[in-house]
């Protein structure tokens, strides 16, 4: 799947949640989430990435059974409305992501890349889906508490690399496995300006990947702003940027916004 993008790829984020950092508890409700990933296609998604379980800085986990309680029924409506649309299941669990798989789901988005689950690699493969294999420093719940390295880039650089050879010695597919640098999990506001100003060299790692920048904090800190709702211009500025050094993915709550700044600057990386 990840081998065939001919252009970049927005995935619309839908937490059915009710304590997201930015949207938390808006899209609980069954009818609020339909209504949520249909204006999300209509705007031009490619892919609606569900979750139910926060991984904000400091939040907690949630049970395998709550995940599946608040994410089957979204994924069994999305599909159900009739749009083609890819899904993706934002979860650490094998578990959860099996019923999503089931329910109609077809990529597995794992920010801890295998880690939070022993089983997740095994069940990526066996199910020959997609996974998205994310860096973090830590959990969600101690991620911002003081993270460090020796040198951000080759730091997350090393540690995305052994998460793709444990899941080739797993059996994923090399064409299965895509790589997020993880802004803003376990980053600095320099870590995260640091990672976006090198993305050309995850690029090259040869794997497709995916950039969330969505709303996040630190862009706030450079545009002092506080609420992460007034950084839709923020991020769309990096999702350009991003298209511009080849990343093929960007997971985006602002859907319009973010379509236009990929859609205008694949067309000047095109004419490059």
């Amino acid at each position: 799947m990840f081998n065939a993008i001919d252009r970049p790829q927005l995935m619309g984020i839908l937490n059915v949640t009710p304590d997201s950092f930015s949207d938390g508890g808006k899209f609980t409700g069954l009818a609020a989430a339909i209504a949520q990933a249909e204006k999300m296609i209509a705007e031009g998604a490619d892919i609606i990435d569900v979750g139910g379980e926060s991984t904000r800085p400091g939040s907690d986990p949630i049970s395998a059974d709550e995940q599946i309680r608040r994410v089957v029924p979204a994924i069994t409506a999305i599909r159900s409305i009739g749009s083609t649309v890819k899904i993706s299941i934002d979860t650490t669990s094998s578990q959860v992501a099996a019923a999503a798989l089931d329910a109609g789901a077809g990529i597995i988005n794992d920010v801890s890349a295998g880690q939070g689950d022993p089983n997740m690699l095994a069940f990526a493969a066996s199910a020959q889906v997609p996974i998205i294999l994310m860096h973090m420093q830590g959990t969600p719940k101690t991620m911002q508490d003081q993270p460090h390295y020796e040198n951000v880039l080759a730091d997350v650089i090393a540690a995305l690399q052994q998460r793709i050879a444990e899941a080739l010695v797993a059996g994923v597919l090399a064409e299965n496995i895509a790589i997020d640098p993880g802004i803003g999990f376990g980053k600095g506001k320099q870590d995260n300006i640091d990672l976006l100003a090198h993305l050309r060299t995850f690029v090259d790692l040869g794997y497709p990947v995916l950039l969330g920048t969505s709303r996040k904090r630190f862009m706030g800190s450079i545009c002092n702003v506080g609420e992460p709702a007034e950084l839709v211009t923020a991020t769309a500025v990096t999702t350009a940027l991003g298209v511009m050094s080849g990343v093929q993915m960007f997971r985006v709550h602002d859907v319009k916004a973010n379509r236009q700044a990929a859609d205008v600057a694949w067309a000047i990386k095109q004419a490059q």
